[in-house]
């Protein structure tokens, strides 16, 4: 549609949806912006989500779906596989359990158009309450926790100039493609894909997000990655959204209010949140960095472990998935710093 309407594909992977996939879907096709497409693939619902993306295809001409799972294989694998199907200069990764204003596209392409290192447009997500601030971008730590910029803060008006920032949360992220496309790491061998089927083309394999997160932070290591390969993340507060969390973390900075926190997640969720947390450190952390960061870093860390070993012995599990993937993320982090194009000096002044 010409250079001033670039295509935006709007990725949906739903899982369960039911309660949110109408809305969702509803609000995705209100969009003022005049060139999008819409791709969904079902991530192995048990409820009726498939039955309503059958009926609905069939009223929307722009409403691609790829595909119907018989089984959930994570956030990561899911989004890559639609990123790979689409075709849109600017890519949104859509959580179900999002409303989208009706100028959301139009707002972040406006920004993109700005600057050509822009990756990614981070909009203002708020809570269904609409009163309280969901996230307006990532922030990570010193001591290497991640949390949502303004998370359960009243909405006052407090964030409302275009800023730049680490990165964006994976609830509603717009990333440019050829960001994607340079950060991508194609490390896997055909044997270890073997046996997933749902890759058409096997020889074009990449991750854009690393598939051994399954799910949890891996919006966090695609940001820290685009970060070190030069790209930027800027937040846009004309480009709202509201959003259902059903899981993740609170703004909460204190350990005590960390553990609460963390009681709210569940099994599984805690199990991924404290192995990816390590491995998006494995890939990215520069020793420069983390040496000055030390004396905010190995608190934290090590409570962190004594927290696990003693009180969630469920968990424990995922200490021996972190031993067995940490090869292959130690091979993605050669990658990595081989093609990382940010100074120490750059990637320091993210690091709050």
């Amino acid at each position: 549609m010409g250079q001033n309407y670039p295509l935006v594909s709007i990725n949906l992977l739903s899982w369960n949806g039911q309660k949110y996939i109408q809305g969702c879907l509803e609000s995705v096709f209100k969009q003022t912006y005049p060139n999008i497409e819409v791709l969904a693939l079902d991530n192995g619902s048990t409820d009726r989500t498939v039955e309503y993306l059958k009926e609905i295809k069939n009223r929307r001409a722009n409403l691609r779906i790829i595909g119907f799972y018989s089984k959930n294989i994570g956030f990561a694998a899911g989004h890559n596989q639609i990123i790979k199907e689409s075709r849109g200069e600017f890519v949104l990764c859509l959580n179900q359990d999002i409303i989208l204003d009706k100028n959301f596209i139009k707002e972040a392409v406006k920004l993109f158009n700005n600057d050509e290192k822009i990756a990614t447009v981070q909009g203002k997500l708020l809570q269904w309450r609409k009163e309280y601030i969901d996230t307006t971008g990532l922030v990570i730590l010193k001591n290497r926790r991640i949390i949502n910029q303004g998370q359960g803060q009243i909405n006052k008006g407090q964030f409302e100039k275009v800023k730049e920032i680490f990165g964006a949360d994976g609830a509603a992220p717009v990333y440019r493609r050829k960001a994607l496309e340079d950060i991508k790491l194609a490390v896997r061998q055909r044997t270890d894909i073997q046996n997933h089927n749902q890759i058409k083309d096997l020889s074009d394999f990449g991750e854009y997000f690393d598939e051994d997160f399954f799910a949890y932070k891996e919006d966090v290591d695609l940001a820290w990655r685009l970060r070190l390969y030069g790209w930027k993340a800027f937040y846009q507060p004309k480009t709202i959204a509201y959003h259902d969390r059903t899981s993740g973390e609170s703004a909460a900075k204190n350990y005590f209010s960390i553990i609460q926190e963390r009681l709210k997640i569940g099994k599984f969720g805690k199990y991924l949140s404290f192995k990816n947390q390590r491995l998006l450190q494995i890939k990215n952390e520069q020793l420069k960095i983390l040496l000055k960061h030390s004396l905010w870093f190995l608190p934290k860390e090590i409570c962190s472990w004594i927290y696990v070993l003693l009180f969630e012995r469920y968990t424990w599990k995922a200490i021996k998935d972190l031993f067995k993937q940490m090869p292959l993320a130690w091979r993605k982090r050669k990658i990595i710093m081989k093609n990382k194009k940010a100074s120490v000096k750059e990637m320091s002044r993210w690091f709050k």
